[in-house]
């Protein structure tokens, strides 16, 4: 299972595409969770209220696992899907894609629908740059002050990142490990009776 995906660095707004009159344009966004593609959705939707239609597409999760399509009255497969697809080619998640349309007077078909939408989606895509994200666990340490010297000599070995610490006769630290590191840390701890770890998801 992937322990790490790549996520837009930083939103894009209003890529416009043009064709036989109709203007769509492109948005995208970097989000977490299906709340915040609901709420970034109907921002789009208030801004741009006279719009004929509001596609879209997105994917959650570091396999892309939680996605879903939306062709807002297009015709099934002319709009949500080729935005979908584009998402797909440049393998990026926790994005949400949104192309508006204006509706120009002339109807495009099928397959004109299809390019279009594709192109907008594209055109924004390619205006965009994308960063990695990985997949993190949390863990919190508690141990005496006679140990922190083993403690340190693992967060340079497993590049944790520190969170907060605290540090007297009885320390603890905060901290964040990569998901793929994860076990082999586990096992380092278990040999430590005096350390005692919490774990959790991030």
């Amino acid at each position: 299972m992937a322990d790490f995906c790549k996520i837009p660095k930083n939103p894009v707004i209003d890529v416009l595409t043009k064709e036989k009159g109709s203007k769509f344009l492109g948005f995208l966004f970097p989000v977490n969770n299906e709340e915040e593609v609901a709420e970034e959705l109907n921002n789009i939707k208030k801004l741009h209220h006279q719009a004929t239609h509001h596609c879209y597409a997105y994917r959650l999760g570091f396999e892309g696992e939680n996605f879903r399509i939306n062709d807002d009255g297009e015709p099934s497969g002319t709009a949500g899907m080729p935005i979908y697809n584009q998402l797909l080619s440049h393998d990026l998640s926790f994005c949400l894609l949104i192309v508006v349309r204006y509706y120009g007077g002339t109807k495009l078909g099928v397959s004109g629908l299809i390019q279009a939408y594709k192109e907008c989606a594209a055109a924004v895509l390619e205006t965009s740059s994308s960063v990695v994200r990985h997949k993190w666990q949390k863990l919190s340490l508690q141990f005496p002050y006679t140990s922190q010297n083993e403690v340190f000599q693992w967060i340079e070995k497993y590049k944790l990142q520190i969170d907060d610490q605290q540090f007297a006769e009885d320390c603890r630290m905060w901290l964040q490990i990569r998901q793929k590191d994860a076990e082999s840390l586990k096992r380092d701890l278990d040999n430590h009776f005096k350390i005692i770890a919490d774990w959790d998801e991030v």
